[in-house]
């Protein structure tokens, strides 16, 4: 079975997106090979739950597949991917919401995940952060949106973009100080 790139190599996105617009679906696979890194970094670092990140992304591509027609600019795709990815998040959260689950990891789960490195670090102290913070503080730190990007992604009021990004900073400053702290772990 022959990959994407044998179709289209080398192509400019905007081309891969014009075809996919028009149905074509090799096409669109090499454009899920380019951005699926990407998006499924985001939902990793919303959920920090690889399987679920992974399960999140395939509805990403899944609703782009099916709405990428009314794309109207080829230069838009990034950021519209971007939205995509987090309606999707929100929706998740929404219905886990619904559900009453807290969306939190348990103890055993944070437990199981216990390695060095201080990436792995980071995400757990992300997970310890409120669903709407986390969101703000992946997509401005991860993203590298402006807060007013943020706001208009997640539809919040910029002010409290603000807010959630400094809290969700401070929160995770306090968190990731205790890991890093040499004189705590002597003194235990």
């Amino acid at each position: 079975m022959q990959k994407a790139q044998d179709y289209y190599p080398d192509c400019p996105e905007a081309f891969l997106i014009s075809l996919a617009r028009t149905g074509d679906r090799k096409a669109f696979a090499e454009l899920v090979q380019r951005r699926q890194s990407q998006v499924r970094n985001l939902m990793r670092r919303c959920c920090n739950d690889y399987t679920l990140a992974d399960d999140l992304t395939q509805q990403v591509f899944l609703k782009v597949w099916l709405s990428i027609r009314k794309l109207r600019k080829a230069s838009a795709f990034g950021g519209w991917l971007k939205r995509v990815a987090v309606t999707v998040w929100l929706q998740h959260i929404r219905k886990k919401d619904a559900l009453g689950e807290a969306g939190e990891m348990s103890g055993s789960e944070l437990a199981k995940s216990d390695t060095t490195g201080m990436i792995l670090d980071l995400d757990r102290a992300l997970v310890k952060l409120p669903n709407p913070v986390r969101l703000c503080v992946v997509l401005s730190y991860n993203e590298g949106m402006s807060h007013r990007e943020v706001a208009e992604l997640t539809g919040l009021p910029l002010g409290t973009v603000k807010t959630h990004i400094r809290n969700g900073a401070h929160q995770l400053q306090e968190l990731l100080s205790a890991y890093g702290d040499p004189s705590e772990a002597e003194s235990s």
